[in-house]
């Protein structure tokens, strides 16, 4: 965690510290005082209040040393936060994009991953949006963290200056999955970077290319593939199960066929399972089409058997 594991650790943890000391150091000098006034001037040693005249001097000297130190503060704190503003041209892009409750990171080579894996000292610009609502993408080992916005294009950017594992949070609540949207970036050496990028895995078909989507698309962090009960129903043994649901305010019995299922992933309100919250569900309509749906179907044909 207090490793300089990036180029922006140096300048961030420098402006962390520098404002830290001055607020401890007021901290501690202002309670002494406090404690000191109170005890020699308390009011059983002096019954009697005594007017004190204005002093100039005094007054300029609190508030211009404030002010330089506040101006101090801002200053470094702007050294640190510049240099995130400006990514170098040659940096490498990775498309980023954040949905409840993961992150997806496109490479040029079309390559996705859940993990963010990355060159040891070479520029990576995160060109980031979001399917839902916002998110925040925040790296702490590197002391960098920006908003996720959807409609619209944030960036981020740093060197990675150590090679290990570190984590990745989302720091803006954004639903009831919120805390269990983390990743990690792998920050491997150039030669093991150029090898993973060029290993593009063999599309797979059927219910392992619907398994894939459903990972892309961070179906599981709402639906889980074991029977357990999470944000959503369960993909365990769903297909051709029966189940009541919640269609325009009325309870009926459906069974979960191939048209459920579509219009579950196109329509997701408007057949509601009994016992879980409508609204939660964003619609998948432009994201996936009509040929994933099918291999969505498969796969879960193939874990309801």
């Amino acid at each position: 965690m207090f490793t300089e594991a990036s180029n922006f650790v140096e300048g961030v943890d420098f402006a962390f510290k520098f404002i830290f000391g001055i607020a401890m150091f007021f901290l501690v000098g202002l309670t002494t005082v406090m404690i000191v006034f109170i005890i020699k001037y308390n009011r059983k040693k002096h019954p009697n209040a005594v007017q004190i005249p204005s002093n100039n001097t005094l007054e300029i000297t609190w508030t211009a040393i404030p002010l330089a130190l506040v101006l101090l503060m801002f200053y470094y704190g702007y050294v640190a936060f510049m240099p995130m503003r400006n990514p170098p041209k040659d940096a490498m892009i990775v498309k980023t994009t954040g949905r409840m409750w993961a992150w997806d990171f496109e490479y040029a080579n079309g390559k996705h991953s859940q993990e963010l894996v990355v060159p040891l000292k070479k520029p990576v610009r995160l060109n980031m949006t979001s399917k839902d609502v916002v998110h925040s993408l925040y790296i702490p080992s590197f002391r960098v963290k920006e908003d996720v916005v959807p409609g619209r294009q944030t960036v981020l950017w740093f060197i990675a200056e150590e090679e290990g594992t570190y984590e990745i949070f989302c720091t803006a609540y954004c639903g009831l999955g919120h805390s269990g949207m983390g990743s990690v970036v792998k920050v491997v050496s150039q030669k093991a970077f150029d090898k993973w990028f060029a290993e593009i895995p063999k599309p797979a078909a059927g219910a392992a290319q619907g398994l894939e989507i459903i990972k892309r698309n961070a179906c599981t962090s709402c639906h889980s593939v074991d029977g357990s009960k999470l944000i959503g129903p369960s993909f365990k043994g769903l297909y051709n199960s029966k189940h009541v649901v919640i269609s325009n305010g009325k309870e009926h019995e459906i069974t979960a066929d191939s048209a459920y299922v579509r219009t579950s992933v196109l329509e997701p309100d408007k057949d509601v399972v009994k016992g879980f919250n409508k609204g939660l569900m964003r619609s998948y309509k432009g994201t996936v089409s009509e040929t994933d749906i099918k291999n969505i179907i498969e796969y879960f044909k193939s874990i309801s058997r």
